[in-house]
């Protein structure tokens, strides 16, 4: 059984516990415990649980209303009963929202019987569990969009970026850890999984080459539980990076991350004071904090996905966009699609940049791709893939094709082949003019043709008389109908 099919059939157990009023989210959470003790059994560390707690025990039992007892009990006790940091994270505050102990004991004979290793002996727990978040975030009512960005984006991300061996990586908002679990994986996909790797060097990239923080109590179970279904043991710090412990977070050679959208609860400023310019705009303050972060070698590198807004804001925005550009080299935006986040509606773009040893006039220029602009809806009818990529990746490479790009890429920026890239998308704008522009970043777009000419490449769209008009149009289909209906 493949690793898609074993995802669907855990997750289509959820309407098997709809009467128990379980929402999806909560199952994702009670599947997180439940996977982890299998997990024990399977990677052979059950040492660390007591031996009324082991999987065995839940499996074997034929009084589901004791076995389900049994289960409260463990979650409960475990984190004061063992010795192994992994499993207190994973059980901290640990409940179950299972009322009913025949449904428990579904999902556990459901999970024993299932195979998770292909033909080829391939341990697929990560894979499945990374489906399982995936469908999660897919849900709209869960509210765990936020913390899952699409994979095809996070594989382009990570592999434009090119980690290296004992680099040290870092995810300030980690979410489900799905950036650092890449980057891990690509670096196995070219070392072998570490195979050939002196002892020392391997522990290196298992427990220390990787890292985050999150600050919400279950996406931290959900990334912990992430790293180690794909045999990573990292340190993913259950906190808040705008707070003085994200200090701390530093010399990294390099970063990637989504930062959560919105202001600081209150409209508050971090209560960190190393900031040059502290805002209650999260994603500025996160921005600020990144590329501080990185090592000021001229090698460490970040790509961050940010809102529009941290492109135009005035005041401190337009502070922060200077310091940017002045203590790293932009070289490169992505506009991206609406609508692959969430939030519907949401205009999201990735900054890509790469710290200078020296504290000014490292961006001399900074060159964009239009991926917004007259492109498909991406939805359940036109899915969000790999290939929506293909043109931004051998613009970004100066030609390279896109299933090279794992394997023969190195991260540098060739600009004189970029120059030579022809496409109405890609197009380069020189530091000069985005001084002239106020340090204004929200450039780059292309004619939008459901516009006619009224927009002018590169220049703000007037979105308010467009969505006005829209508005208007469903008010005048609106009044027909209840018209109708009223005759």
């Amino acid at each position: 059984m493949s690793a898609d099919e074993i995802a669907n059939k855990l997750w289509n157990l959820c309407n098997v516990l709809r009467d128990d009023g379980v929402t999806y989210h909560q199952y994702l959470n009670e599947l997180t415990y439940i996977l982890f003790l299998k997990l024990s059994e399977v990677k052979d560390f059950e040492k660390h649980i007591p031996k009324k707690y082991r999987w065995r025990s839940f499996v074997d039992e034929t009084d589901n209303t004791e076995s389900f007892q049994r289960y409260r009990s463990f979650l409960a006790e475990i984190s004061n009963e063992t010795d192994s940091a992994s499993i207190k994270e994973i059980y901290a505050n640990a409940s179950t929202s299972l009322r009913k102990p025949v449904n428990f004991n579904t999902l556990i004979k459901a999970i024993d019987t299932l195979d998770w290793y292909e033909e080829s002996d391939r341990d697929v727990m990560g894979d499945i569990y990374e489906s399982l978040l995936e469908k999660n975030a897919g849900e709209k009512k869960s509210g765990a969009g936020q913390y899952f960005t699409p994979r095809p984006l996070i594989n382009v991300m990570v592999e434009l970026l090119a980690p290296k061996l004992k680099e040290r990586w870092n995810d300030p908002a980690a979410g489900t850890f799905g950036f650092m679990i890449a980057a891990d994986e690509y670096l196995r996909n070219k070392y072998d999984n570490y195979f050939h790797l002196s002892e020392k060097d391997r522990k290196f990239q298992i427990d220390k080459a990787f890292s985050g923080v999150e600050l919400v109590g279950d996406a931290h179970r959900l990334a912990l539980m992430n790293a180690r279904l794909h045999g990573m043991e990292s340190s993913i710090v259950l906190g808040d990076t705008l707070t003085e412990m994200g200090k701390e977070l530093k010399n990294y050679d390099g970063v990637l991350a989504n930062p959560p959208f919105g202001t600081k609860k209150g409209g508050e400023r971090p209560t960190r004071d190393d900031f040059t310019y502290p805002t209650s705009n999260k994603q500025l303050n996160f921005l600020q904090h990144i590329y501080r972060s990185l090592k000021k070698d001229g090698k460490a590198r970040s790509a961050v996905v940010l809102p529009d807004n941290v492109l135009f804001e005035d005041g401190d925005g337009q502070k922060i966009r200077r310091d940017l550009m002045n203590k790293c080299n932009l070289h490169t935006i992505l506009r991206l699609p609406t609508g692959i986040f969430y939030a519907a509606g949401v205009k999201t773009n990735v900054l890509f940049f790469t710290r200078g040893t020296t504290e000014a006039k490292n961006t001399k220029g900074v060159w964009f791709y239009d991926m917004r602009t007259n492109v498909p809806n991406y939805g359940k009818r036109t899915p969000f893939t790999r290939a929506a990529f293909n043109e931004f990746i051998e613009a970004y490479t100066g030609g390279m094709k896109p299933e090279k790009l794992a394997k023969e890429f190195d991260g540098s920026i060739d600009e004189k082949a970029r120059q030579r890239i022809k496409n109405e998308r890609w197009q380069y704008i020189d530091r000069e003019t985005i001084t002239k522009k106020s340090d204004s970043l929200d450039l780059g777009l292309i004619v939008n043709e459901s516009l006619g000419n009224s927009e002018v490449a590169g220049e703000p769209i007037d979105i308010a008389k467009e969505a006005m008009k829209e508005l208007n149009t469903i008010n005048k289909e609106l009044q027909m109908i209840i018209n109708e209906l009223n005759a």
